[in-house]
């Protein structure tokens, strides 16, 4: 696509008008010159997206609805974002007959795609409208056996692995930035060492399990439903770029224990239950990893939300976590979790009072 790119430190300093610029100029070289243009996110990273609609001529006279064929636009600077893991997994995802948006035009340099629009109702939108949760679940809990099922094809060349050292490292969120924010005074160097020893002795005895593609983000927010569809393709995927290979319950973890969303027991247990019966995997081994994947999530998401508010500026985070402390204490009664429940018991009890914004 477009060719002479800034370097990276001019990316950096792009002001929004430039950003609008070059997108503009993406839009054109696609064959959307004529198309209006709106916005319709962002996320916790620096991507934007954008709705195109092409425009009858009546249209815009008149400033009535769109009308014509739509398409999105990720907007995602080169200097904080790339969009090639984006349009390499969205391909393989597609490859093995899931729904993920279709990569129209891509602008590698410039941070820009042209994706299939898949519409707006995202798994959020359709519980909000009455939606059976149980159904919504069901079919995204069929995608993620669908990619165990796919085995070795599942996994590209070159994935990065989120086992062992991977996991421990990440779960290090808690100690940097959530548990200070909760104590009201830094976490000493011993209680890091601690902590991380006690991340290693978790996932060290971890029972082995066949890995897969583990998508990381999998929840209400990044899944759409498209009943039009048949079987796992009525679930639509998005937000999938930090794609990696991984313990098969993570993304289970990541839909049915939602950081943002209480999901139901009944719901919860049906996806689990559902899950082990269609993939054969050992129960007792499965709920083992289950509760380490859970204990490690959301622990990281704890520091990640605090980092957010504290570093990002985005404070609307905050309001999550006493659900996802909950989910965190609540992980850490299984047995795999001994090292790290001491851990938390000795250095980080339940009573602390809530973090604000402050």
């Amino acid at each position: 696509m477009a060719g002479g790119a800034p370097s990276s430190t001019a990316r950096a300093a792009l002001p929004t008008s430039e950003r609008k610029r070059l997108r503009a100029a993406f839009r054109n070289e696609c064959g959307w010159a004529d198309a209006h243009e709106t916005w319709l996110a962002g996320d916790a990273s620096f991507r934007t997206y954008y709705r195109v609609a092409r425009l009858g001529r009546v249209a815009r006279l008149r400033r009535v609805a769109r009308l014509g064929h739509t398409a999105i636009i990720m907007d995602a600077p080169p200097a904080t974002e790339d969009v090639r893991p984006f349009v390499r997994i969205a391909r393989h995802l597609r490859a093995l007959g899931l729904s993920a948006p279709e990569v129209l035009a891509a602008d590698e340099a410039n941070g820009f795609l042209l994706l299939e629009d898949l519409g707006d109702d995202t798994f959020s939108r359709m519980l909000d409208a009455g939606v059976a949760e149980g159904l919504l679940y069901e079919r995204a809990t069929d995608v993620l056996i669908a990619l165990q099922a796919a085995g070795s094809r599942a996994l590209l060349p070159g994935l990065n692995v989120y086992l062992g050292e991977a996991l421990a490292e990440a779960a290090m969120l808690l100690p940097e930035w959530y548990a200070p924010a909760a104590l009201q005074r830094p976490v000493d160097e011993a209680e890091c060492s601690d902590y991380r020893a006690a991340w290693r002795a978790c996932v060290a005895a971890l029972p082995v399990l066949p890995t897969t593609l583990m998508l990381r983000d999998y929840h209400k927010d990044n899944l759409l439903w498209l009943p039009d569809r048949p079987g796992v393709k009525a679930c639509g995927l998005l937000d999938f770029q930090d794609a990696q290979e991984g313990h098969c319950a993570y993304d289970l973890v990541s839909l049915i224990e939602d950081a943002r969303r209480d999901v139901s027991p009944a719901v919860h247990d049906a996806c689990v239950a559902r899950y082990i019966a269609e993939t054969g995997v050992d129960e007792d081994d499965f709920m083992a990893g289950f509760a380490v994947m859970a204990a490690q999530r959301h622990g990281r998401i704890l520091g990640l939300f605090v980092r957010l508010a504290r570093r990002d500026g985005k404070p609307e985070y905050l309001k999550h976590l006493p659900r996802v402390r909950h989910q965190f204490e609540r992980a850490l009664r299984h047995d795999a979790l001994a090292p790290l429940r001491t851990w938390v018991d000795r250095v980080l009890p339940a009573t602390r009072p809530p973090i604000g914004a402050a």
